[in-house]
């Protein structure tokens, strides 16, 4: 007898790793989808009319109309999140993952894949202290909720995933998949880009782009949950979604390749006195967590999990691929 396929519900299905989540399980599974989101106008990358697609439209802080529907997952890919405003962040990004959890069935549920982020880490995948300490309320509640997670009577089901710095969509809006932030953000990399080929600054990252965010978590939600194996850690699995680190003067280089724009050998070291002056100059606001940022510099980690990791082929394994993806001209403004 054939066993009935998976009830998967996605949280923040609206958004870019959400949809992106969503297209594949729709394109490559048989998996029902149960897809939580605010607007279903939104909703671009799958047709919400497919019998295979219930939409749950709800705020994260208001799922009790929900509640049976919830209960009936056996997978659940928790990705929304709030930030900008405290109150909302604790509701959502804390108080609702509670209830969330507390709604599902503890006889049908497999897995829940939930969604941080790498910056509350350390080298060593440990929790920063400075996360709660300095952080905004985005990296303060996100902090909260894992220390909690990690205590949960479901904590052995749970794959906390951190993605590194986020690229998808395309830089004119236009596309089946909305634009992350950082790929918005390379219209004005771009508008600064004469500045900054002149700067030097030691200091690197993980990227990944939120195809291969979609890829990792369908591998981990098409396969039979097991307990954590990873080396060092506790009952809740943490993977950090990214590529290789990789420095920020060749991220300017490679940029600056990409728009056919000149790059000086020589630069102006980004230290202490001169990024206060920048600060200053640019009138850039800075908060507790970023000066954190700008102390710690390299956010890097190991082990990072690219899809190579679970024998996957990345979707974007460089930033020429990223760039390509966005459609950022090589030449002229971005999204014009």
């Amino acid at each position: 007898m054939k066993a009935a396929p998976s009830r998967i519900l996605i949280t923040g299905a609206s958004g870019c790793v959400g949809q992106h989540i969503a297209a594949q399980l729709y394109r490559d599974t048989d998996a029902e989808l149960l897809l939580l989101l605010r607007d279903p106008a939104k909703l671009t990358a799958v047709p919400a009319n497919d019998p295979r697609i219930t939409l749950l439209v709800a705020d994260l802080r208001e799922l009790t109309p929900h509640a049976g529907a919830i209960a009936t997952a056996t997978r659940v890919i928790h990705t929304a999140t709030a930030w900008g405003d405290p109150e909302r962040a604790m509701a959502v990004n804390v108080v609702a993952v509670k209830q969330l959890l507390a709604f599902t069935s503890p006889e049908w549920l497999e897995q829940v894949i939930y969604f941080s982020t790498a910056s509350l880490l350390n080298r060593q995948l440990e929790l920063l202290p400075e996360a709660l300490s300095e952080g905004t309320e985005y990296i303060q509640t996100k902090a909260l909720c894992l220390q909690q997670l990690e205590q949960h009577p479901l904590a052995a089901r749970i794959v906390a995933v951190f993605p590194t710095l986020v690229f998808g969509g395309a830089v004119d809006g236009k596309g089946p998949f909305p634009t992350s932030y950082l790929t918005a953000g390379l219209s004005e990399a771009c508008r600064w880009l004469w500045l900054a080929k002149w700067l030097r600054a030691d200091a690197s990252f993980h990227f990944i782009h939120a195809a291969d965010i979609a890829q990792v978590c369908c591998h981990l939600a098409t396969r039979p949950h097991q307990s954590n194996q990873e080396a060092g850690q506790g009952a809740l699995r943490r993977l950090v979604l990214g590529q290789p680190a990789i420095s920020v003067d060749a991220t300017v280089s490679q940029l600056c390749r990409w728009r056919r724009s000149w790059r000086p050998p020589l630069g102006l070291n980004l230290q202490g006195a001169l990024i206060e002056t920048l600060i200053k100059l640019l009138r850039i606001e800075v908060n507790a967590w970023d000066r954190f940022s700008i102390r710690q510099r390299h956010f890097v980690h190991e082990p990072v999990s690219p899809p190579e990791r679970f024998g996957l082929v990345s979707h974007a394994a460089s930033l020429a691929a990223v760039f390509e993806q966005a459609r950022l001209p090589h030449r002229g403004r971005p999204g014009s």
